[in-house]
């Protein structure tokens, strides 16, 4: 068994234009201040990373490894969820993923999803670049609209889409391959990937890529209903990231699952900062030991009740106090008595 890496952070919540959190280097100190050991860098964001520098400049590449390696912490992984959610878009959320790409592309699905392939390919040079063999993303979504099936879909539908959202990953998923880094999908309501069937359903597609893996987050199986722990039995070979995410489902009888269009407060789902909500991470974090998760444990912080600065604060030592330090030996050693064949032979009288 292997012991997990962490406390790390995603640092997407956090950055702003207000000091300490607009820049890398002053985002970084405060976090290690805080006990973290990594952190998560969001790759749309230009006050933490330039994406295209650091895949075309190997040195620029250094230079933000150092930046964090002189608060002492590491990169865990880079993350594209926004350019990622681009590759694939419905027409009727077109306008909805204006803001997700650069001004010049308003409106432009396909030069939108042009541009997302490419910073997917930027990620994956800059990865390697950096050292890492994970890189956090979403999928994107064709079929979201029709998740609920009414009207009912059309035969073959679901079928089409997959096959079209294959289609679209194969190259980014080779273009990884080729520089040795795991491309792991968080399974999201919202995306077309949000759940282990749609995942089973997008590596069939995908022919098995060996870099079609998962972000671990269980939270948004919590706002699904879906048994989180059982999931990590399914596809414990393809979680190579872990989220730390706390959520709580409290349906009433007047909403449940969809929420009934309420804020985030006023929804039976939301999230919670760590030890807020219902995640039994101490049920995870055993699960994930066992089979030998060797990745990093990373906040993502999102709550709608308590401040960010408390919930990082609170994170860290909470993490910390969840990794497990596996063992490298069993519990009652103390009561061997050592074997050999022949000893083995006779106990078992033969």
């Amino acid at each position: 068994m292997k012991t997990i890496k962490g406390p790390a952070i995603f640092l997407a919540q956090f950055a702003d234009n207000a000091a300490p959190f607009n820049s890398l280097k002053n985002i970084c100190t405060y976090m290690a201040d805080l006990g973290y050991k990594g952190v998560q860098i969001p790759s749309w964001d230009p006050r933490m990373i330039d994406l295209q520098k650091a895949a075309e400049s190997k040195t620029y590449a250094d230079e933000i490894a150092g930046i964090v390696a002189e608060s002492g912490m590491q990169i865990t992984e880079l993350s594209t969820h926004l350019q990622g959610q681009l590759v694939a878009v419905h027409p009727a959320y077109n306008e909805l993923f204006d803001g997700f790409a650069p001004a010049n592309l308003k409106g432009d699905l396909k030069g939108k999803s042009e541009w997302a392939t490419q910073q997917l390919k930027y990620a994956a040079k800059a990865s390697s670049n950096l050292g890492l063999n994970a890189h956090a993303t979403f999928s994107g979504a064709l079929m979201w609209h029709t998740v609920y099936p009414w009207p009912q879909r059309p035969a073959g539908l679901v079928e089409t889409g997959f096959t079209e959202l294959a289609k679209r990953w194969l190259p980014i998923l080779d273009e990884f391959d080729s520089y040795g880094v795991d491309v792991c999908y968080e399974l999201h309501p919202g995306e077309d990937l949000h759940d282990g069937v749609t995942f089973e359903m997008f590596l069939e597609k995908v022919n098995g890529h060996k870099r079609a893996n998962i972000l671990y987050d269980p939270s948004h199986f919590v706002l699904q209903c879906l048994d989180y722990l059982q999931f990590i039995d399914f596809y414990h070979d393809r979680i190579k990231m872990f989220h730390v995410k706390d959520a709580e489902f409290n349906p009433t009888g007047k909403q449940g699952v969809y929420g009934g269009y309420q804020g985030w407060v006023e929804r039976a789902g939301r999230f919670r900062s760590l030890g807020d909500g219902q995640v039994d991470f101490g049920g995870i974090f055993s699960k994930l030991s066992q089979y030998n998760y060797d990745g990093w444990a990373v906040l993502e912080w999102e709550c709608a009740i308590k401040h960010p600065e408390q919930g990082a604060a609170e994170g860290a030592p909470f993490i910390d106090a969840h990794i497990i330090r596996v063992t490298e030996k069993a519990f009652d050693d103390f009561a061997g008595m050592g074997a050999d064949e022949a000893f083995n032979k006779k106990i078992l009288g033969i």
